[in-house]
């Protein structure tokens, strides 16, 4: 279980972005990463489809590291960490701070 999911808010920690908050759009396991609203913006160049098309500059939301980021608990309002807690065999992601449930 990861401690970041979709449409979590985060606020970033560190990088040009540093202080910065939004929801969760995209998260990739595998590489530890997530993807947040307006954060993090790259241009990426497109190539004309068709013969007398122009290219396009398109600007994406990049990929931030996990590390780099916190959850913004919803009870306490704080960038916190977070923890588990598991209860009658269900595991429940809980704010440090306030020790109260993360949904």
């Amino acid at each position: 279980m990861l401690k970041i999911k979709k449409n979590d808010k985060i606020k970033v920690l560190s990088g040009k972005d540093a202080g910065k908050t939004g929801p969760v759009i995209q998260v990739f396991p595998e590489t530890r990463q997530v993807v947040v609203e307006g954060l993090n913006i790259i241009k990426k160049h497109l190539r004309a489809s068709k013969s007398g098309e122009k290219g396009r500059k398109i600007e994406l939301a990049g990929p931030i590291a996990m590390s780099k980021v916190a959850v913004i608990c919803p009870k306490c309002s704080k960038a916190v960490r977070v923890g588990f807690k598991v209860d009658a065999d269900v595991k429940h992601r809980v704010c440090k701070g306030c020790e109260q449930l993360i949904d």
